[in-house]
């Protein structure tokens, strides 16, 4: 059983930073894919960044350049460093785990674990 908690989310202006936290626990999995997703009021949840257990990293578009995906295996900890954040970026963000993945992906369809989502709003 995989659980995942995600914290760090807040209220911030735009061209702001956050940080996102998700502390992970019972992945005793050698290969996955660990990532965060968003979800807008009103808006299909969307892949954000991800990266697998060697590192390799996958962004949305809407992020590259902005958002930096990182984990920290010692502490098993999973970090978003969100700058220049914009006012489109408020969402709920959800960190979820794809224990059978062989390279980070987007695909949410195959992430099976999911914690229970940390709010981020941009205002402008």
């Amino acid at each position: 059983q995989v659980q995942l908690v995600e914290s760090g989310g807040g209220s911030v202006q735009a061209g702001g930073s956050l940080r996102l936290s998700c502390v992970w626990s019972g992945m005793t999995y050698w290969r996955y894919s660990l990532g965060w997703f968003r979800q807008a009021p009103g808006k299909e949840r969307e892949g954000v960044a991800t990266i697998d257990n060697v590192g390799r990293t996958r962004y949305a578009d809407s992020v590259k350049g902005r958002f930096t995906i990182s984990q920290d295996n010692a502490k098993n900890i999973l970090y978003l460093q969100m700058n220049s954040l914009k006012p489109e970026d408020t969402a709920m963000y959800y960190c979820a785990a794809d224990t059978s993945a062989v390279v980070a992906h987007l695909d949410l369809r195959r992430y099976s674990w999911w914690g229970q989502g940390t709010q981020v709003t941009v205002s402008s």
